[in-house]
């Protein structure tokens, strides 16, 4: 069990975000005044932007980390969490804008011993994007390999017990890390959570970029569930 209070950290990784990276953290800061959910601390991770992210971010975080290089998200994500003092993490993607503010609903269920862990389930996109075949892929895999049927499996927006991370030892890499985080907290028996959230963040469409971008993930997560797979329980 928690304490009555226990510290919060909100860690958000961030790479060339400096369009929005301050509208999602003034909203996050917004919501923490208003909530009765006090975060403790707020801590970017500029994963080696080119633009001034870090800048940007500067005025509403406690803490922006630094990669030289671009390193991709979950070692932003990993870089953040072991700096972190929190009990409870809270992961935030840094394009959230105005939605951030509905950012402590994810805690909640944490707080009142209902999850170990909590995935955003966001509402159906504006625009038509892919033709759900990564979405469908990790669905299928989680639950081969887990028995849990997640319906937001790609959601990076989480809260979880500190121990969850502690406990397996880190987080997978590349655009595998939600499948990944959720397979391994799984069948370490923790518990997780589902929780509607009306978050917002930028959408890929139907062109090139955004098939490039799907097929990388698409690839990736399926890496992870081969990799997960092969891994002893």
């Amino acid at each position: 069990m928690q304490r009555h209070n226990p510290v919060i950290s909100a860690i958000i990784p961030a790479w060339n975000e400096a369009e929005r990276i301050g509208t999602t953290l003034y909203h996050l800061r917004r919501a923490d005044e208003t909530s009765g959910k006090r975060l403790a601390e707020i801590i970017v991770v500029d994963d080696g932007s080119e633009d001034d992210t870090w800048r940007r971010a500067e005025p509403y975080a406690d803490r922006v980390l630094r990669h030289a290089r671009r390193r991709g998200k979950g070692a932003a994500l990993e870089t953040g969490w072991r700096e972190a003092k929190g009990e409870i993490l809270l992961f935030l993607d840094a394009d959230l804008g105005e939605t951030a503010s509905y950012a402590l609903h994810l805690v909640s269920p944490v707080l009142r011993d209902a999850a170990d862990m909590t995935i955003a389930k966001l509402p159906p996109a504006r625009r038509k994007g892919g033709f759900g075949l990564v979405k469908g892929l990790a669905v299928r895999g989680i639950y081969c390999l887990s028995g849990f049927r997640c319906e937001a499996p790609l959601s990076g927006q989480r809260a979880m017990r500190r121990e969850v991370l502690e406990d397996i030892g880190g987080l997978p890499r590349g655009f595998g890390i939600e499948v990944g985080l959720t397979i391994d907290a799984l069948r370490k028996g923790y518990r997780l959570l589902e929780v509607e959230v009306p978050f917002r963040h930028r959408e890929t469409g139907r062109d090139w970029s955004g098939f490039v971008h799907r097929g990388r993930q698409f690839l990736a997560v399926g890496r992870t569930l081969l990799q997960k797979w092969r891994q002893p329980i």
